[in-house]
């Protein structure tokens, strides 16, 4: 039985370290997997940075880093033919005088379908084919998102510009919920004519009414609180290389549409078939607020090759025809 004692416990000893290097080499392993998936862009459930589009001025909004909105009432939009999920910015004067959607959302009704989004599928539905889809759809002024994940669930590459950082929460959530973070790249950005910074007003309760111009800002909500804070300004054609196509680019900037359209002269220069088919807010209201008109844009885009143009309500849509 002695015998037998001593060679157990000598079986013992031999066993402890080879137990502890399994632990040690777990443990490392372990690490070393944490580490890596960190550090891999591909890992961040939001969005995968894509460096062919930043320039020396600007690198794309980063939602892995950028903190989590909150409270998030998001929902599936009504009757598009390629339906996506978006959150709400503002809820509207709780309890008293909610946001529409929060009342639909309430009855178990989907959000009301946003014109914009199905304005963009109509367009891009005849673009769907496998050699346009390599082109870009750019959203500027792309509040929360709703232009941009109407191209990105039918399998387009969008670039998106919002200066307002609660939109760019926003519009992080949308990506997570339509897994779409291999398709949109983010920028915190106003676009304009110039590379800097420019002032810019917050709209508070109606964010989707912030604008360069103050004036313009409030011009349908004077009683709201407006906020003047600084911003990156940045043109398109310092962002988007001459040798990537693109197919549409929509601009919604509450008056600030004749600097955008400006500093994409090279992209808007391009030749009949390459140049982008383009969709602007054209508000006359708008645009003198913020010392433009109508004219002006459209003497511009003539200049540049776009002769034809119609208008949607109170957006135009230009093409070379």
């Amino acid at each position: 039985m002695a015998n037998a004692w001593k060679r157990d416990s000598k079986q013992s000893r031999l066993r402890f370290p080879l137990i502890l290097l399994l632990f040690i080499s777990l443990f490392l392993l372990f690490i070393f997997y944490f580490f890596t998936s960190s550090n891999n862009p591909n890992s961040n459930p939001y969005l995968s940075v894509k460096t062919q589009f930043q320039s020396s001025s600007i690198s794309p909004f980063n939602c892995k880093k950028c903190p989590q909105s909150y409270p998030i009432i998001a929902n599936i939009v009504e009757n598009l033919k390629y339906p996506f999920i978006y959150s709400l910015p503002d809820f509207g004067k709780l309890p008293d005088k909610p946001h529409k959607n929060i009342v639909r959302f309430l009855k178990g009704k989907p959000f009301r379908k946003p014109d914009i989004s199905e304005t963009i599928q109509e367009v891009l539905e005849g673009m769907k084919d496998k050699k346009n889809k390599e082109g870009l759809v750019v959203d500027v002024g792309a509040n929360v998102g709703m232009a941009s994940f109407a191209a990105a669930v039918m399998g387009f590459r969008v670039l998106s510009f919002e200066p307002v950082f609660e939109n760019l929460q926003r519009i992080c959530d949308g990506i997570w919920f339509n897994r779409i973070e291999d398709s949109v790249t983010v920028f915190e950005a106003a676009v304009s004519d110039r590379i800097g910074n420019i002032t810019f007003h917050k709209l508070v309760g109606r964010l989707d009414n912030s604008a360069v111009s103050a004036t313009g800002a409030k011009l349908a909500f004077k009683s709201n609180e407006e906020i003047a804070l600084q911003v990156r300004s940045i043109p398109l054609d310092e962002v988007i290389p001459e040798s990537e196509p693109v197919l549409l680019v929509k601009i919604d900037v509450q008056g600030w549409e004749y600097h955008v359209l400006k500093g994409a002269t090279k992209l808007l220069s391009r030749k009949k078939g390459e140049a982008p088919y383009l969709i602007y807010e054209e508000d006359e209201r708008l645009l003198q607020a913020s010392n433009s008109s109508a004219k002006e844009i459209r003497d511009f885009l003539y200049s540049v090759g776009y002769h034809h143009c119609s208008q949607h309500g109170t957006d135009a849509h230009c093409i070379k025809d």
